[in-house]
């Protein structure tokens, strides 16, 4: 059973890999229909619509080309590499369209930025 470290991952916005990047997230998720009925002993469901949304938390570069393309309303491409991005590794894809940025510091920090993005459409797992 392969293991990795966060420090292998990499997020990409179309071809340009994220500078400074500190984390990210992704989920997919699936809505759930009830089909119970009366006299049914257990609740059952049917899958609904499928979604999935993902974050990105980085050190602020506004000389960055992949973090200038995240502003909010922008559609974008975005790759998520959990165990890098050499040949045969995984990574999963979809477009989507960037709901918020938010930028952050304190005194005694880095100036941050969290990037949240919404999927329009599927994700897919490919292999670099």
């Amino acid at each position: 059973m392969a293991v990795h470290t966060g420090s292998e991952g990499t997020v990409k916005v179309g071809a340009n890999a994220i500078g400074e990047l500190r984390s990210y997230a992704f989920t997919e998720e699936a809505d759930l229909i009830e089909k119970s009925a009366m006299g049914d002993s257990f609740r059952s469901f049917s899958v609904g619509m499928k979604s999935w949304n993902g974050s990105v938390e980085v050190f602020f570069d506004e000389t960055d080309t992949a973090q200038t393309a995240l502003t909010p309303g922008a559609s974008a491409t975005v790759e998520f590499y959990p165990e890098g991005a050499d040949s045969g590794d995984t990574f999963y894809s979809g477009t989507g369209i960037v709901a918020s940025v938010e930028k952050s510091a304190s005194f005694d920090g880095m100036v941050e930025a969290t990037v949240t993005i919404t999927g329009s459409g599927g994700l897919t797992t490919s292999t670099v």
